[in-house]
């Protein structure tokens, strides 16, 4: 596993403290339309997504809830990389065979299980637009309390809008100082056009209140 885990690494950090206040959030965002699958994605590349998806899945996990994390990125995975897992076998795999069994993999994290990419596919849009894959979602709703799905930028690929229109609510990460009002507003508005429902952003590289960090970092 690596760095990157802060929830693990440094639980009691204001940023791992962050997760816990996006997770309830989003339980109390969703009370009349519960969660149980949920696509994490960005305007552009390199504002989290991948980091906050597993973040927040470890928070899941550790109350109790029986979690699985899909690599819906069928062009830059990384949830292989976070969780230090074998991506021989994943998504693309499952999809292109429906005779095979769920790739699900432990982790070190009681609750959680990981489908990483697989193979990379070279029409990623295509699988996950299938029918297939509208099943396995379906498959792992009845073994999981929660799914949470890492997809490509909204703006690069169609991958994250075709994704969107099979799952419960999108979460879209932004990064301050990096992500511009405009990709996050075309963003929204092509998530918009499939009709997804936006249950919020969740901002990353914000700078830390000092009065915050000075608190937090009390034995």
């Amino acid at each position: 596993m690596t760095t990157d885990l802060v929830t693990l690494q440094d639980a009691r950090s204001p940023q791992a403290e962050a997760f816990r206040s996006l997770r309830t959030n989003l339980d109390f965002s969703s009370l009349d339309h519960p969660l149980h699958t949920l696509l994490i994605t960005s305007a552009e590349p390199d504002e989290g997504k991948s980091t906050t998806l597993a973040n927040l899945g470890v928070i899941y996990a550790q109350t109790g809830k029986r979690v699985v994390l899909i690599d819906s990125d069928l062009r830059r995975p990384r949830l292989h990389q976070l969780f230090g897992l074998n991506n021989n076998v994943g998504l693309s795999s499952a999809i292109l065979d429906a005779d095979a069994a769920l790739p699900l993999q432990n982790t070190d994290i009681p609750g959680l299980q990981v489908i990483t990419s697989g193979p990379l596919p070279p029409n990623p849009a295509d699988l996950l637009a299938s029918q297939r894959m509208s099943n396995l979602l379906q498959q792992l709703c009845e073994e999981a309390d929660i799914i949470l799905l890492d997809a490509p930028p909204v703006i690069a690929v169609t991958d994250a809008a075709v994704l969107a229109t099979k799952v419960d609510g999108v979460l879209l990460a932004v990064s301050a100082g990096r992500t511009t009002r405009d990709h996050a507003q075309r963003a929204k508005a092509l998530l918009d056009k499939v009709k997804a429902r936006i249950v919020g952003a969740v901002l990353n590289n914000a700078a830390l209140d000092a009065s915050i960090y000075g608190y937090y970092g009390q034995e």
